[in-house]
């Protein structure tokens, strides 16, 4: 897999390499966390030719200072893929999350057979959802695992 690094007015996004997620997957110190980022690269590891759609996307800013990740789950035959994300704790509240998924979104809807991207967040999750809202996504009407799932379609 080529690196992919996505750069923002304060932010550089890139999906890891393998050793660069078992490392992340290393220091983690909650469980639900760690099974989550070991299903990533498990999903990495099965699908080498995608693992940009697998991979753990690192979120720094541009002084080096990690904020948070991202990841997609997976790419569907129907032309979705969904993602995930999170800010760590410090950095919250900034316009981080906003930004990193505005990028990740607007690069996922260039790549050829994705028609939409989708996302889930908790009910009580309003940051989540006012993300997800700053973004272009439209509730979808359907509930998830997570919680309401909402969309962003292509337009082109």
């Amino acid at each position: 897999m080529n690196p992919i690094t996505l750069e923002t007015k304060r932010l550089q996004l890139y999906a890891a390499s393998q050793a660069e997620m078992e490392q992340f997957i290393e220091r983690q110190t909650d469980e639900e966390l760690i099974q989550a980022y070991r299903e990533m690269l498990d999903g990495y590891l099965a699908h080498p030719e995608q693992g940009e759609w697998y991979a753990i996307w690192m979120i720094t800013r541009h002084d080096g200072v990690q904020v948070g990740d991202l990841c997609f789950k997976g790419r569907n035959e129907d032309g979705s893929v969904e993602i995930g994300y999170g800010i760590k704790e410090e950095f919250q509240r900034q316009g981080y999350a906003t930004e990193a998924v505005m990028a990740a979104v607007d690069w996922a809807l260039q790549q050829a057979g994705v028609l939409r991207v989708e996302a889930e967040a908790e009910p009580a999750n309003t940051a989540s959802q006012r993300v997800l809202a700053k973004c272009g996504f439209v509730p979808n009407g359907i509930v998830g695992e997570e919680g309401p799932r909402y969309v962003r379609r292509y337009k082109g």
